[in-house]
C-alpha cells in the first residue's frame, strides 16, 4: 500500500530517514496540565532549553503541543493553544534552523500557523477529525502522523470497550490513511500511530503492543508514544510518572522489536541508548 517503513520523508527542514534505525521525538509540553510535566516548561525561555536539552541528548524531532491530551483534560480555545506553540516554534527554529519540529495538535488552523513558524511535521491525535487538516497537510506537503483515539480526553478513559482491539485500531488507522491519500496527501507523508493510553485499558494497551507487527504490516512508519503512561506505572506499581523510565525503555525497545520506527519519549538519552543498543543488536 505504502512506501514502506525505509521511506525518506521530506520536510522543510531536510529529510529523516525513518528506516535508518530509531527515530527519537522529544515531548515539548507548553501547558500548565500534562500529566507528567505540566507547566515545567511552559515558560518560553524554559521551552527553548528544554528544546536544546533534548537535541544535545538526541533528538532528532521535537514535538510542541499547547494542550493536554491527558485523560479527563479540558480543551483549551484555539487562541489560547495558538499562544503557547507559536512563539515557542519561532525560537526553537531561529536557535536551531535545521531542527526538525512537529506540532502536536487536531486543529488544522494551529498546524497552518505552525507550519508558517517553521515546524514541519503535524502530529493529529484526532487522526483529521478537523475536516481541513488532510487539505492543510497535502497542500503544504509535509508529512502527519495519524494517532488512534477512542472518543476525546475529557472522557476516553470511561469504560473504553472494544471486541478485537487490535483489528479495530488497524481498521481504524487504514481507513483514516486512505481519507488522507483520497485528499492528496502522498503515501509517504503518513505515519501511523495505534494511540497507546488513548481510550485504552491496560489490557488493550499490552496487547496492542504485543501485536504492533498487524498495525506495521499497512506499511507505514510507526510512531509509538507511551513515555511515562499510567499503564506502566500499574504494570511497574509506580504511581509517579517520572519514576516509569524502566518501564517506558522496555516497552520502547519492544515496540522497536515490533517494528516501530519514532518513539516519542520525555527521557530522550536513556531511550536513545537503548533503542541504539537494541538496533545494534540486531545489525549483529
Amino acid at each position: 500500500m505504502a512506501g514502506g517503513p525505509t521511506a525518506r520523508r521530506t520536510t522543510r527542514a531536510g529529510r529523516l530517514n525513518f528506516g535508518s534505525g530509531p527515530v527519537l521525538m522529544g515531548i515539548l509540553n507548553v501547558t500548565p496540565d500534562s500529566f507528567s510535566d505540566g507547566g515545567e516548561f511552559f515558560g518560553l525561555d524554559a521551552s527553548v532549553a528544554q528544546a536544546s536539552k533534548m537535541l544535545d541528548e538526541g533528538a532528532r524531532i521535537i514535538d510542541v503541543g499547547g494542550e493536554s491530551t491527558r485523560p479527563g483534560a479540558d480543551p483549551v480555545s484555539p487562541e489560547e493553544e495558538l499562544n503557547r506553540v507559536v512563539p515557542v516554534i519561532e525560537r526553537i527554529v531561529e536557535a536551531h534552523p535545521e531542527t526538525v519540529v512537529s506540532v502536536d495538535t487536531y486543529r488544522a488552523s494551529t498546524a497552518e500557523a505552525a507550519l508558517d513558524a517553521g515546524a514541519s511535521i503535524i502530529n493529529d491525535v484526532r487522526a483529521l477529525s478537523d475536516p481541513r487538516m488532510a487539505e492543510v497537510t497535502a497542500e503544504r506537503g509535509v508529512p502527519v502522523v495519524l494517532i488512534h483515539m477512542l472518543g476525546e480526553p475529557k472522557s476516553m478513559q470511561k469504560n473504553p470497550r472494544y471486541e478485537d482491539v487490535v483489528r479495530e485500531v488497524r481498521d481504524y488507522l487504514a481507513g483514516r490513511a486512505e481519507r488522507a491519500i483520497t485528499a492528496g496527501v502522498p503515501e509517504e507523508n503518513i505515519i501511523l500511530d495505534p494511540g497507546i493510553g488513548f481510550g485504552k485499558t491496560l489490557e488493550h494497551n499490552l496487547k496492542l503492543l504485543d501485536r504492533l507487527d498487524v498495525i506495521v504490516s499497512l506499511g507505514f512508519p510507526v510512531l509509538i508514544g507511551l513515555s511515562r503512561k499510567s499503564f506502566l506505572g500499574k504494570v511497574a506499581g509506580s504511581d509517579d510518572a517520572k519514576a516509569r523510565l524502566f518501564a517506558t525503555l522496555a516497552s520502547n525497545v519492544m515496540a522497536f522489536e515490533r517494528g516501530a520506527t519514532i518513539f516519542r519519549v520525555h527521557d530522550v538519552r536513556p531511550n536513545r541508548e537503548a533503542l541504539e543498543t537494541a538496533a545494534a543488536v540486531r545489525r549483529g
